[in-house]
């Protein structure tokens, strides 16, 4: 199985591809993605390194012609149980595209192996055997990056700043690039050990072409794609693909042996020649001369141990110092701090400035006596002669009546209506059918921008909401105490607003206690989550994109931080924009301290 990654990816790794050896020959995926920080990718070796793990997977770079679905930036979706939308595979994307183009009516996906009808005209996945239908739609999503040159070859990627043949890139401040440049500083003010001769010219390096990510789905223990337009002339696209790969520990990056320089220094060993005892001794030796001259460390797992370590050092070892002259320290990983120490009942204090410390939800009902028409009238202009454009929710033009095939709401398909704030225009039968299909709570989000129209509620299960002060503070905040949340939902039976009504569900992991920085920004973080909280946006129920659980209570959107005294999960602190970031999410569910105001009234 692959996984691909998503354009604005592609586009970044296609930039350090271009920076040539000034970008030192790696790709930091967190900088462009922050749910794929632990991942690097070494262009010499074309390998992708997971650091926590030291789980090592090739990738590659295939190519598709620029007038395929790829190359426009189109991507088919289909809809699934929770009502969100997923992507198709890249081949069968194309492959549905196509017919689009064709204008024919349908496509059968039977010849790229899928038991699958789509039918053009209802914009309806039709099941073979069950005839079950889903909707399908098409979208445009960021174009990819077109690539006029190859991956590099045989690169002297230089060892130090003097050797380099051009300026150096601005510096990055996020802790991985801080970790490699100041591992080349110190190798190039001349650390003990002397750097390693840079490796050999590489070979077969893949045609060139231009590179194109669809969206990485989720953490990443699958395989990474990323998608490439080729140039004009109509040669295949390819993609460049992580393959699923079970590595044994010993398995390296497979540079060749460097042959003697002319000083008479024996260039590097090839990594493949070596084996785990090896690894070790090379990677441990490092170790001791970066130590001694205060190098910043990168922490193994279980270094005394057994099953994260042999991958890790092969796969650190593999990536780190595939580029000439790099040296990797292997320490011990800093210790996970979820809970505080702990707390007497007399310590716990209440939170001034916000009433009561602890506050319940029950389910509660959309209001009644208002029809779909009637709610969406409040927000919509009539439109007497639309533009000749697409309306994205059915994908047919403005000027045509609506392509929806739903339940038959009440208003005409052709009428076209505009959002008052946004300036947004769809069809009105569109609209009236997506607002059928969502919560039915008087509120309505524009599907283009996201602006929300009325109050938006969620799906939130009854629980409870507790929140206190403790006399501890957390790691980056060493000057005010700790406001702890705890969250406590139990199992019940989902209702009509659910994926499954009448189905049960389950509530892992509860109760859950978060934390926030007793500080000014701090109260107003947790002002709004009391906000969130009523309005039941803080939780749904779906599934889980960690256990992969169906029918479980998950978090929705608003990322809270469950990590006390560390930040090995990225879950914890310190975290510099953790609460910027979270008052952003808070304000795409419509909530801002204006919200605070309209909850009092």
């Amino acid at each position: 199985m692959r996984a691909k990654m998503s354009p604005a990816v592609s586009h970044h790794i296609e930039a350090v591809v271009r920076a040539g050896p000034r970008a030192g020959g790696s790709v930091v995926l967190g900088q462009v993605d922050s749910r794929l920080a632990p991942y690097i990718i070494d262009l010499q070796s074309m390998n992708q390194f997971r650091q926590d793990t030291g789980t090592l997977r090739p990738v590659r770079r295939n190519y598709y012609d620029p007038s395929s679905a790829p190359g426009k930036g189109v991507v088919w979706e289909w809809e699934n149980d929770n009502g969100s939308w997923t992507p198709y595979d890249m081949e069968v994307g194309i492959t549905i595209q196509h017919a689009y183009e064709k204008q024919h009516p349908w496509i059968d996906l039977t010849s790229v192996g899928f038991s699958y009808v789509i039918d053009f005209s209802t914009m309806g996945q039709i099941n073979r055997q069950t005839q079950r239908q889903r909707r399908v739609r098409r979208r445009l999503d960021l174009v990819y990056p077109m690539v006029t040159g190859a991956l590099p070859k045989a690169q002297s990627w230089p060892a130090s700043p003097a050797t380099a043949t051009s300026p150096a890139a601005p510096p990055c401040s996020c802790p991985q690039c801080v970790l490699v440049m100041s591992v080349k500083a110190a190798v190039a003010t001349g650390g003990s050990a002397g750097p390693l001769q840079p490796p050999a010219a590489r070979k077969n390096v893949p045609p060139s072409g231009a590179v194109r990510l669809p969206p990485a789905p989720g953490p990443v223990a699958k395989p990474l794609d990323s998608t490439i337009r080729g140039p004009v002339k109509p040669v295949q696209s390819q993609v460049i693909r992580r393959q699923a790969s079970t590595a044994p520990a010993g398995v390296t990056v497979g540079s060749p042996a460097s042959p003697s320089g002319a000083n008479g220094k024996t260039g590097r060993v090839a990594l493949a020649t070596l084996n785990r005892t090896n690894l070790q001794r090379l990677a441990i030796a490092q170790s001791r001369v970066l130590i001694a001259s205060g190098v910043p460390t990168v922490p193994v797992k279980n270094l005394n141990g057994s099953s994260p370590v042999n991958p890790a050092l092969a796969g650190i070892t593999g990536i780190l110092m595939s580029a000439a002259g790099l040296p990797v320290c292997l320490t011990r990983p800093p210790k996970l701090v979820l809970h505080p120490p702990p707390v007497s009942k007399s310590e716990i204090k209440s939170i001034p400035g916000v009433s009561n410390t602890s506050r319940k939800t029950t389910k509660k009902q959309a209001k009644k006596g208002k029809t779909p028409e009637e709610v969406l009238k409040k927000y919509l202009q009539k439109v007497r002669h639309p533009p000749d454009e697409d309306c994205t929710i059915c994908m047919e033009r403005l000027t045509a009546p609506s392509g929806y095939k739903g339940l038959q709401p009440t208003v005409k398909p052709d009428l076209v209506g505009k959002l008052s704030r946004c300036g947004h225009i769809y069809h009105i039968y569109c609209l009236v059918a997506m607002y059928n299909n969502g919560n039915k709570d008087g509120s309505l989000q524009c599907p283009t921008c996201k602006t929300i129209y009325g109050v938006k509620t969620g799906t939130q299960p009854p629980g409870k909401m507790e929140y206190h002060l403790i006399p501890h503070s957390l790691p980056g905040h060493p000057d005010c105490k700790t406001i702890r949340i705890i969250y406590s939902i139990p199992p019940g039976i989902q209702g009509p607003e659910h994926p499954n009504p009448g189905k049960s569900f389950s509530a892992r992991g509860f109760p859950r206690h978060c934390y926030l920085p007793d500080s000014e920004k701090g109260r107003k973080v947790l002002k709004l989550l009391l906000v969130a909280w009523d309005r039941r946006l803080i939780f749904a129920i779906g599934t889980s994109s960690t256990t992969g659980e169906s029918d479980t209570v998950i978090w929705n959107e608003v990322h809270h931080k469950t990590e006390f005294g560390s930040n090995l999960t990225g879950h914890g602190y310190p975290d510099a924009n953790y609460l910027d970031n979270v008052l952003a999410e808070l304000a795409a569910q419509g909530i801002s301290e204006d919200s605070t105001t309209q909850e009092k009234d």
